[in-house]
């Protein structure tokens, strides 16, 4: 059981509660610090000291003092004048985890939401019940306004709801659920609309999608290795020790692994090369690079999942604090970090697969004997590079950028939800990028036949083997491609 606003909230948590596998409710506790922080928001709401966001107006109207009648309207207008998104609709998933990264924002007792409008929130959630949200509209700074207007919008019984893949307006599937739409008091549309849920969601899905990849990378160089018939030495402890970065211990510890008793090894022992090319040499570093972003992304998002992030901050009956907590620069910095660590990967497996078809060390070129007549694989490479190189395409860093907003009141933004956006991208990418190496790997392990390999290694051959045949001769491929992203996206390969 996770206790929404008490617990602490992790990546795995989080995908645990979205996918049902996981109970989240708010206890006792945290009822309480919502109910005391709802109260000095009433007697704020009904003094006659100005509050921003409580009893004036919103960005360049924060000098203009609202009516205790005209609160209500006030913050229904906010969310309706501010879902101005546009672009298709965010997966149903990242709908699902901004109401949960939200709910648990709000039950932390500093935002002055009613009870009321986080249990219909949660009903949501536990009811798959997921607001329709579309993808481009936040610059991530007064939080992700856009996004999370339109995520909340169907509490008012306006906007429009995911039912299967079907989307209805929001007021049919409320009456379907016997819900009636409910009135905003102060406060509740800014505690709603100001956050940075919507960037969080896709770090979260990202975070999940990198941790696979970055192990999925280790195993695909480690099999390109051996079809390449690289040295082991590169990975030895004694000279990572050395130059201990976190990252790079771990990836030739994890490569050290995956070479473990391999025969293939042992046959090129007393091989004449002297040294490997970086892309098989240098995979500590690299990969190692990337694993420390994915580390430190994976550090700041899960600060931000267990932070109050909207605006302002009530600290008592008399005192809301008008701050920055909303502002979404420490995911963008890290986000656009990451996404560079995540394109990086697909650049060394393209040049990996490149170095498997050059014919070298008792590999034929191409990758086929039958050269000539045939095109072996020569062809897929092309659709790695241009993979890497619409990754490359992806990496300028949103977070570089600021184009002020509400009449230059919001002067430096943080554009942290394209930071998100294009980080995913890159992740699915990246996934094909992989999925072409390790089919290029396992080609050439067929060439170092009869020696074997380790374990793990042979299992993840074999599965590849079960989906895509040896190729003999040329035939049509997209359908081999087609296979191996399948294996990547269901993360069927093993890893450990």
């Amino acid at each position: 059981m996770f206790k929404y606003g008490i617990d602490h909230l992790t990546v795995d948590k989080v995908l645990a509660i979205a996918n049902n596998d996981l109970k989240a409710e708010i206890t006792d506790e945290a009822k309480k610090k919502v109910n005391e922080c709802r109260k000095k928001v009433e007697t704020m709401a009904n003094s006659d000291a100005a509050v921003y966001g409580i009893n004036t107006g919103f960005g360049p109207l924060c000098d203009v003092q609202i009516t205790p009648e005209e609160t209500s309207k006030l913050q229904e207008n906010l969310l309706i004048t501010h879902a101005v998104g546009v672009g298709e609709p965010i997966d149903k998933l990242l709908s699902k985890i901004m109401m949960i990264c939200k709910v648990h924002a709000l039950c932390q007792g500093f935002s002055g939401v009613r009870l009321e409008m986080i249990n219909r929130i949660i009903y949501f959630i536990e009811n798959n019940i997921l607001p329709v949200v579309p993808e481009q509209g936040s610059v991530g700074a007064s939080g992700d306004l856009a996004p999370l207007s339109h995520l909340f919008l169907p509490l008012l019984g306006e906007g429009e709801f995911w039912v299967e893949d079907q989307i209805l307006p929001a007021k049919e599937v409320l009456a379907n659920h016997n819900l009636k739409p409910l009135t905003l008091m102060a406060k509740e549309g800014l505690g709603l609309i100001n956050g940075t849920q919507f960037i969080l969601s896709h770090a979260i899905i990202g975070l999940k999608k990198m941790e696979y990849l970055l192990d999925l990378a280790d195993v695909a160089g480690t099999m390109s290795l051996e079809g390449f018939q690289g040295s082991a030495s590169p990975f030895r402890a004694e000279l990572h020790a050395i130059r201990p970065f976190e990252g790079n211990i771990k990836v030739a510890e994890r490569i050290r692994m995956l070479l473990k008793d391999s025969q293939n090894v042992e046959n090129h022992l007393e091989c004449d090369r002297v040294q490997d090319p970086y892309s098989i040499r240098c995979m500590p570093q690299v990969h190692g690079a990337s694993r420390n972003a994915f580390n430190h992304l994976n550090d700041l998002a899960q600060i931000e999942m267990n932070s109050v992030t909207d605006n302002p901050i009530v600290l008592s009956e008399t005192e809301a604090i008008s701050g920055g907590n909303f502002h979404g620069q420490p995911l963008a910095m890290v986000l656009d970090y990451a996404s560079i660590a995540a394109a990086e990967l697909g650049n060394i497996s393209d040049r990996r697969s490149y170095l498997l078809l050059e014919g070298k060390y008792g590999l034929p070129r191409l990758l086929t004997e039958a050269g000539g007549l045939n095109s072996g694989f020569m062809i897929p490479q092309y659709t790695t590079a241009a993979l890497v190189t619409e990754n490359k395409s992806l990496c300028f860093p949103p977070s570089a950028d600021s184009v002020p907003t509400s009449l230059g009141q919001e002067d430096h933004v943080s554009m942290g939800s394209i930071s998100g956006r294009k980080f995913n991208q890159i992740l699915g990418n990246l996934e094909k990028i992989l999925a072409i190496e390790l089919m290029y790997a396992a080609q050439a392990m067929e060439f170092r036949r009869p020696n074997t390999f380790s374990e793990i290694i042979e299992s993840n051959f074999k599965l590849i083997r079960s989906k895509v045949a040896k190729l003999e001769e040329d035939r049509v491929l997209k359908d081999d491609i087609n296979a191996m992203i399948s294996l990547v996206r269901g993360k069927e390969f093993i890893v450990v």
